[in-house]
């Protein structure tokens, strides 16, 4: 094929992704309109990729709801007649449950329907999280601005069968040095970020709702994203945003759960603006801030606030080293993915904790891999180290 026709054939190809939704669409094949509608997208050559494990997700649903069966010598005999009665009462398998399919996979799955699709995903979280635990966890609306860390919360999230209903905001797509942090690949890559994190959400929970805010949050659309939340994660660069969310969340009377990400290591920040609305922004931590203020900082200014805000001396040796070469010899400060998977499992054990009414760390939490796992770190002399550091830093890096 000449150059030109692969040139045209390639760009017709990346208009039509670009067009493509990302949201599942299911078919109830009990229903006619929708066998209708599945045949027509199969026949129209939409589907690649068909997954149907819906006899092994029939098989853990009923080991689930009978338990003291599943050990017992005759269990496999037992599931098979109920499972031939499953099977003939409803006209054929593939009239049972749901199927669903991802149109940016162009797959099309197989699935339990709602009720026993959540039982069975979080059937292992049994009693680590119990059903009332679960329930509230699952049903509660969380708010999740800025999607680099911010995309390991939600993941975390819903991994372990939380937040059916999230609001995404965030303004960038995904790009090729994204991905040494946000847990996702090279196909995405271009993609919105909102839409990149509703796709794997959707993937892990098709019977979640999730909206979108693609232009971030500002002054206008930050009303409606916190309409009707029941917690908001503030995983946000800008903060005069930042601002915003935390007078928000003090007229919703919610909590802010915030976490930076540290060298390998966490910083956990949470603002109960649910228990002490009148409590100050930030715990007062950068000073008397306001939103015009924190509007007119540069990356550098940001920087040395966000530095503020987290404290010199929690600030990691390398971390400090890289801060001061931003402009220089590396264009950003440094993030890991590792950082970001425990900031993601951190706020997310914060975000059940607040929601069931549960014991929680009211202000801040350092999670520090290296004083956990290196042997060295709290000697005297490391500390010292540190100390004489970070003293230096403070006056190089304008604190």
């Amino acid at each position: 094929m000449p150059n030109t026709d692969t040139k045209a054939t390639l760009d017709a190809l990346i208009a039509k992704s670009a067009t493509i939704e990302s949201k599942p669409i299911f078919f109830d094949l009990n229903k006619p309109e929708d066998a209708t509608r599945l045949d027509a997208l199969m026949a129209s050559g939409a589907v690649a990729h068909v997954v149907d494990d819906y006899e092994e997700e029939q098989l853990e649903l009923f080991g689930v709801k009978n338990p003291t069966l599943v050990y017992t010598p005759t269990y496999k005999a037992t599931f098979k007649e109920f499972f031939d009665k499953l099977t003939a009462s409803t006209g054929g398998l593939h009239k049972h449950g749901l199927w669903v399919y991802f149109p940016w996979l162009s797959l099309l799955s197989h699935i339990l329907p709602e009720e026993d699709f959540q039982l069975v995903r979080t059937a292992r979280n049994k009693n680590l999280i119990n059903a009332s635990e679960q329930d509230k966890f699952y049903n509660a609306t969380v708010g999740i601005a800025g999607l680099s860390v911010g995309s390991s919360v939600a993941f975390a999230l819903v991994l372990q069968g939380g937040a059916k209903h999230v609001k995404l905001a965030d303004m960038d797509r995904l790009a090729l040095s994204n991905t040494n942090r946000v847990l996702s690949g090279v196909h995405n890559l271009g993609v919105l970020k909102v839409e990149m994190a509703a796709r794997t959400i959707y993937t892990m929970n098709p019977y979640a709702t999730v909206e979108l805010y693609p232009q971030g949050l500002t002054p206008e659309s930050i009303p409606s994203f916190f309409d009707g939340l029941d917690i908001v994660i503030d995983e946000l660069d800008n903060l005069a945003v930042k601002y915003l969310i935390r007078e928000q969340a003090k007229a919703h009377k919610i909590a802010v759960v915030m976490a930076a990400d540290n060298g390998d290591n966490a910083v956990v920040d949470i603002e109960r603006y649910d228990v002490t609305p009148d409590m100050p922004y930030f715990h007062g931590r950068m000073g008397e801030v306001n939103y015009d203020m924190l509007s007119s900082l540069d990356k550098f200014g940001i920087g040395k606030m966000i530095t503020r805000h987290v404290g010199a001396e929690n600030v990691t040796v390398r971390m400090q080293e890289s801060l001061v070469e931003m402009g220089k010899t590396i264009v950003s400060w440094p993030q890991l993915g590792g950082a970001a998977l425990v900031n993601g499992a951190a706020v997310a054990y914060c975000v059940r904790k607040i929601l069931n009414g549960q014991e929680l760390e009211p202000n801040r939490t350092l999670i520090n891999l290296d004083s956990m796992l290196t042997p060295s770190y709290n000697t005297p002399q490391e500390q010292q180290k540190r100390v004489e550091i970070a003293e230096r830093f403070k006056k190089g890096f304008g604190l």
